[in-house]
């Protein structure tokens, strides 16, 4: 009873009956709060009119439960569920005076239920380890055992045992085990037991590594058995022979000793002296035989060989031909041999003439069809067109006006390609991507010609200017029309691209770009949260965009469904951040979208504001991309030098910033940037220099190694993290530096930098220098497109409609790589502007339109009739 009522304890009423006492479907557990993420504590309770939490004796607020009601389908009583979070202040406010506990109270008419007292504890892993394995050496079939004894952590930390970096699993090895106190235990050491032994700890807060202890597996050397004694070193009397051994059983290793003993015997011999043969006298001849011959033999006998004397040389045996009346001799008879001659009759061979006559039929061309519709076409069909205002008065000229008109739609056609309808899709104008004749066609625009301190002048009265940067020197700016246009950012990556007909016609916006920096802005992290691109503002907020405008900007993860939650943010007009797009999803709003490439992302949105990046890692093996740099002083007057090493967001904007503050203390480039993958491992990244001539240079550094926090690099909230490593030449005539420089996060898996250069005159790393773009930040019109409009036109109005065989916008985007946002695209008014839109934002201002054009013809060739010409 006593045991019952420490877990459910009833206060029933007078009367009541007990069978309608509330009782607990679902009772609090036990919780750990990890950092500060708060945690969730949840009964459910039958028949219930009421549930509250009581924690540590005191009730919990009202206003802080989250209650659900439902019925239970089997007995029909009323079934109450209430939920309550519990913060990591809460659990501190009381630390060290008891353990915080919560407890779940349920009334119904008969009386009150109380549940069991979940405990809510702080989860942590302290850093040290209270025994670390060590290193040893021990003797082949020798027992070993590692000691353990992982950080004090709450709640206790599980271990495991990495060899060389590799999981030990006893499951798969007989002769390994783990004991209770986390000592790792090889039954029988083995030479393939020789290796770095790591003891890891963990739990749900973190993952700490011992030092590595080197075990040496070594053997002891033994003799191989004796050889066969050699032959007595003369041929000839008295002579000696040997034999001799190897330590080869087993050969010693890893410094085991080698064998005691002498490797070679001698002992003394005597060999007798070789006796060469001789013939005997010939025996006498034999009778005549039948086949009239007769023979005689000899034997190798006086003396016979002996000793390894040679064999008797000549023949054995000697045979003669002979007569008497015992050899029969035959006749000579004549054969007559007839010789007889065919005559063979020849057959004569009939030549059978084939004439073949060739028919070449030549066809009128009705049309350019998608058979001749080749690369060369199509890339004549891009080339830029003169605009020019057209003649009111000359009514002969060809005006091709498109309709840019903002009227809403949306996309009829399916997203599968349909095999139904030979219907042929008529162009307006002729063919495709044919040439555009001699008509001038009327495309307005207006000219960014404002000075950058008028346009900060202008903006200087808006309410959202007090959030922009100051200075122009990370901004662009200029005025659009319903043409659209081209912002960008020199040497950053960043650019706003505005398409045709996203500004509504008879409207003209100042529509300006900036790159913020990290301490300008602030951007709440949570847990393992990470920025992963620059924060950028394009505004003025609150501009209505009939279609989105595309922001390119470069991040530095290396994405991964199964490592990464990566979210595009956005900060509201309250100045609050909020998640509105979380990529690998279906969007919830069709405002946003995002094309996430390798080393760049591109948003579609249809409203300005201030956007950035932010990924949460789901796994250790998530890992963010970082720009190692080195810089030098360029003038060296003084014994004293300093390398600067920084590791840096792999982002053009970060590595631009970097270039600008070395120019400014008058640093170079000394090394070619290398790429780091820095991963969600909770390690700190260590430098080192080493292999520095000691008779020239000596480093300043009094530890082996300098260190940068892990959360200061993987916040991505602080740009221009650097070690600087302190030289000291010898003598002001050293001006060679050779060394190198070690990059690591986990021991064993680095890179490094070989640093050979002269001080004095070394420019040969100039050239990773960001070199400054050519080109104007603000493009409007025509101008910032590679694609000319009213080539762009045709495509669109070809493309848009279903076409037959699949031969439409959904072809093309597969043959651009696009098909994995068929979904987005068609939920927009023209899916094929929105490709055409995303081509122009990756491939401008270096994008191979010919390329572009072999693509929009290889979807011709699908349907011929996608090029068939109108009737005029």
């Amino acid at each position: 009873t006593g045991a019952q009522q420490s877990a459910t304890v009833a206060n029933p009423a007078s009367g009541a009956s007990p069978d309608l006492l509330p009782h607990f479907q679902l009772e609090p557990e036990d919780v750990y709060i990890v950092k500060n993420k708060a945690v969730s504590l949840a009964c459910r309770a039958t028949p219930a009119t009421q549930i509250y939490f009581k924690c540590n004796g005191e009730w919990v607020h009202q206003g802080d439960h989250v209650t659900q009601h439902s019925t239970d389908r089997s007995t029909g009583l009323p079934v109450m569920e209430v939920r309550i979070e519990v913060t990591r202040q809460q659990v501190e406010k009381i630390f060290g005076l008891e353990e915080y506990w919560c407890q779940c109270v349920a009334w119904s008419s008969s009386g009150t239920t109380k549940s069991q007292k979940a405990f809510v504890r702080i989860a942590y892993l302290r850093k040290n380890f209270e025994q670390e394995p060590t290193a040893r050496e021990v003797s082949i079939e020798q027992g070993i055992v590692l000691p353990c004894r992982p950080p004090e952590g709450i709640p206790p930390a599980e271990v495991e045992w990495l060899r060389n970096e590799e999981l030990v699993d006893p499951a798969l090895d007989a002769n390994v085990y783990v004991t209770p106190e986390h000592s790792l235990v090889l039954r029988q050491a083995r030479l393939a037991d020789t290796a770095n032994y790591t003891c890891v700890a963990k739990n749900i807060v973190a993952r700490r590594r011992s030092a590595s202890a080197a075990i040496t597996v070594y053997v002891n050397g033994g003799w191989s058995t004796w050889t066969q004694w050699s032959g007595c070193s003369t041929s000839c009397g008295r002579g000696w022979q040997k034999r001799s051994r190897t330590c080869t059983n087993p050969t010693p290793l890893n410094g085991g000793a080698f064998c005691e003993g002498q490797n070679v015997q001698k002992t003394a011999c005597t060999t007798l002296c070789p006796v060469d043969g001789a013939w005997s006298e010939w025996s006498k001849w034999s009778e005549c035989g039948a086949e009239c011959t007769h023979w005689r033999s000899r034997e190798c006998s006086e003396p016979a060989p002996r000793n390894g004397g040679r064999d008797c040389h000549g023949p054995e045996l000697d045979t003669r031909n002979c007569t008497s009346e015992l050899c029969t001799h035959a006749a000579p008879g004549a054969e007559d041999v007839a010789l007889y001659v065919g005559l063979v009759a020849v057959a004569v061979c009939l030549v059978l003439l084939l004439l073949v006559g060739v028919l070449v039929y030549c066809r009128k061309k009705g049309g350019l069809d998608a058979d001749v519709a080749d690369s060369s076409i199509l890339t004549a069909g891009f080339q830029p067109v003169s605009i020019k205002p057209s003649k009111a008065d000359n009514p002969s000229l060809l005006t091709i006006q498109p309709d840019l008109s903002t009227t809403t739609m949306t996309y009829q056609g399916s997203l599968c390609p349909r095999q139904d309808g030979p219907a042929k899709l008529q162009l307006p104008n002729g063919h495709l991507l044919s040439p555009l004749g001699a008509g001038r066609h009327t495309l307005h625009h207006s000219s960014p010609a404002a000075e950058g301190a008028d346009f900060v002048a202008r903006l200087s009265t808006q309410s959202y200017f007090r959030s922009l940067p100051r200075g122009t020197n990370n901004m662009a700016y200029g005025t659009f029309n319903f043409l659209g246009g081209r912002l960008m950012i020199p040497n950053t990556g960043i650019s706003l691209l505005i398409p045709p007909d996203a500004i509504p016609r008879g409207k003209i916006y100042e529509v300006y770009l900036t790159l913020h920096k990290q301490e300008e802005v602030r951007l709440p992290l949570a847990g393992c949260q990470t920025l992963l691109s620059p924060i950028v503002s394009c505004g003025p907020p609150g501009v209505l965009l009939t279609r989105p405008a595309i922001l390119a900007m470069g991040h530095c993860v290396e994405a991964s469904a199964e490592n990464w939650s990566i979210r595009l943010k956005k900060q509201s007009c309250e100045g609050t951040w909020e998640d509105v797009l979380q990529l690998g999803t279906e969007p919830c709003t069709e405002l946003y979208y995002c094309q996430l490439e390798a080393q760049a992302c591109y948003v579609f949105t249809e409203q300005l504001g201030r956007f950035a990046l932010v990924g949460e890692s789901l796994s250790m093996a998530a890992s963010k991309r970082l720009k190692l740099v080195l810089f030098a002083p360029a003038a060296c007057p003084s014994l004293e030098y300093n390398i600067r090493v920084y590791c840096l967001s792999d982002t053009q904007d970060v590595l631009k910033e970097v270039i600008q503050l070395e120019k400014q203390l008058g640093g170079q480039l000394i090394g070619a940037p290398r790429v780091l993958h820095f991963k969600d491992s909770y390690h700190n990244l260590r430098l080192s220099i080493h292999d520095m001539p000691s008779s020239l240079w000596k480093s300043k550094l009094l530890a082996s190694y300098q260190e940068i926090p892990f959360y200061h690099i993987w916040s991505g909230l602080q740009p221009f993290l650097h070690c600087t490593f302190t030289l000291e030449r010898l003598s002001t005539s050293t001006c060679e530096l050779a060394c190198k420089i070690w990059v690591w996060q986990v021991e064993g898996d680095g890179q490094s930098f070989t640093v050979n250069f002269n001080i004095a005159k070394d420019t040969r790393f100039s050239d990773w220098l960001v070199p400054d773009e050519v080109g104007t930040p603000a493009l409007v019109g025509p101008s910032a497109f590679k694609i000319p409009f009213l080539i762009r036109q045709k495509i669109i109005s070809s493309l848009d409609p279903p076409g037959t065989r699949g031969a439409d916008w959904r072809t093309l985007a597969q043959k651009l790589n696009l098909d994995s946002h068929l979904s987005f695209f068609a939920s927009k008014a023209s899916p094929t502007a929105m490709i055409l839109n995303l081509w122009e934002a990756r491939h401008f201002p270096n994008g191979n339109l010919s390329q572009l054009a072999a693509a929009v013809a290889e979807v011709g060739k699908q349907d011929g009739a996608l090029f068939s010409e109108a009737e005029c």
